[in-house]
């Protein structure tokens, strides 16, 4: 299964991006949200007119090997792909630490890029460890003008700063989909 990779709206690279701003948003444990419920949220406000992100905590059941099947040394990884999000979920998008700016993708803090360049991804998937630092999530998140601040707002969302650690950590993750409860009530 080989999913296209997607062109990130405007930003070209790092320093052609608008200044950051990027923040991780927790749903309260409340929010019973498809897409969203138990969902931490990468938040960027400069990829286009209103905010996007990507879900970090929701590993869905696909191996990254199964995304790029013509990269043998990939089979032997046991890394998933995320569920990025609802939006355009066929498009395949990723955030990786670098020490400096890469060609192709916008910073999203400190240390970690956003992208979804081929050409990019490839590059990083032929590293030793390619995993290392990387994360493959299958869409993204957006909302409309003034919509994500209405649900801050309301407290559907905690706040919190975007941190290199906590979005390559492995805890609190939330497979995607969901398990479904037995109907019988058992």
């Amino acid at each position: 299964m080989l999913l296209a990779l997607c062109a990130l709206p405007r930003a070209t690279s790092a320093e052609d991006a608008r200044p950051l701003t990027a923040i991780l948003i927790t749903a309260r444990a409340e929010l019973r949200d498809p897409f969203f419920g138990d969902s931490v949220v990468l938040v960027m406000n400069n990829l286009g007119p209103a905010p996007v992100g990507v879900v970090i905590n929701r590993p869905t059941p696909l191996p990254v090997a199964r995304l790029f099947p013509d990269l043998k040394r990939l089979a032997e990884l046991h890394d998933r792909v995320y569920f990025g999000g609802p939006v355009e979920f066929g498009s395949v998008w990723f955030l990786f630490r670098a020490a400096k700016p890469p060609e192709h993708a916008v910073r999203a803090c400190e240390g970690v890029y956003l992208s979804a360049s081929r050409e990019l991804l490839g590059r990083l998937l032929e590293r030793d460890k390619p995993m290392d630092g990387l994360r493959i999530f299958m869409g993204h998140s957006g909302w409309g003008p003034g919509q994500l601040e209405a649900e801050i707002a309301r407290g559907d969302w905690k706040l919190a700063r975007a941190e290199p650690d906590v979005i390559f950590s492995n805890k609190s993750e939330h497979p995607w989909p969901a398990p479904q409860a037995p109907k019988d009530g058992t």
